[in-house]
């Protein structure tokens, strides 16, 4: 079956997103260190670390909705210093600006001119990046995510929305990830096509399954494949 359209996740696959999400953390901590000493000095950046990850144990009915795990952690870490009212829209605001200061990979902007060029393309995220902040948004139809959707990927309803946005069977859609579980598997088991965008070259996970349909080094080996693909058709 021919692609007519393809869902592209976004962390790790368009830019490496640790660089990011850890700049951050620490412009969090430096705006409290100057306006919360007090919770700074209780919650330095690997304390803040783990009480998110604690959250994240503990609420897993927000496994989908990473922005309301950080702002709960910054509320339990604020009332355990015993302020109520967390600055939490402050707070965010200098979060969510450094976590969408992303790079992407030199492969990224170019294969997403060319493959925006010809087929309709999905992004399909259980982060929470901003497109608009970031700069591509004009090359995408539509935007996917966890949050808005109350599941997260491997999840199929969250595959399943965006198949329903394009307007195009599942067989006719390639999803494009980084991750083994999360991209390949739960596209698969959605029924869509699957591309691994496998830039550290790793063994497929055979506890997984079947392996995904293409094995690929990055975006442009993509774009080629989809191009000559095409052509053929």
């Amino acid at each position: 079956m021919p692609i007519l359209a393809l869902t592209l996740d976004l962390d790790d696959t368009l830019w490496p997103v640790l660089p990011a999400l850890q700049r951050a953390d620490h412009a969090v901590d430096a705006w409290l260190r100057q306006h919360h000493p007090e919770v700074a000095r209780a919650w330095p950046v690997e304390a803040m670390r783990g009480l998110r990850a604690e959250v994240a144990a503990e609420r897993v009915d927000l496994a989908h909705d990473f922005t309301t795990q950080r702002q709960l952690t910054l509320r339990l870490a604020f009332a355990s210093c015993g302020i109520a009212d967390a600055p939490i829209d402050a707070l965010w605001e200098i979060y969510f600006a450094q976590r969408n200061r992303v790079e992407l990979y030199p492969d990224s902007l170019p294969a997403l001119r060319r493959l925006t060029a010809r087929w309709p393309l999905a992004s399909l995220t259980n982060g929470n990046a901003d497109l608009g902040r970031i700069g591509i948004d004009a090359h995408f139809s539509h935007h996917v995510c966890a949050r808005d959707h109350g599941v997260a990927k491997p999840d199929a309803g969250l595959f399943k929305a965006a198949i329903g946005l394009l307007g195009v069977p599942a067989g006719n859609v390639l999803h494009v990830g980084d991750d083994p579980l999360t991209d390949m598997a739960g596209a698969r088991d959605a029924g869509l096509r699957t591309a691994w965008i496998n830039r550290d070259a790793k063994a497929w996970p055979n506890e997984l399954g079947p392996p995904p349909d293409l094995d690929l080094p990055h975006l442009t080996a993509l774009a080629d494949w989809l191009e000559s693909h095409a052509s053929q058709e």
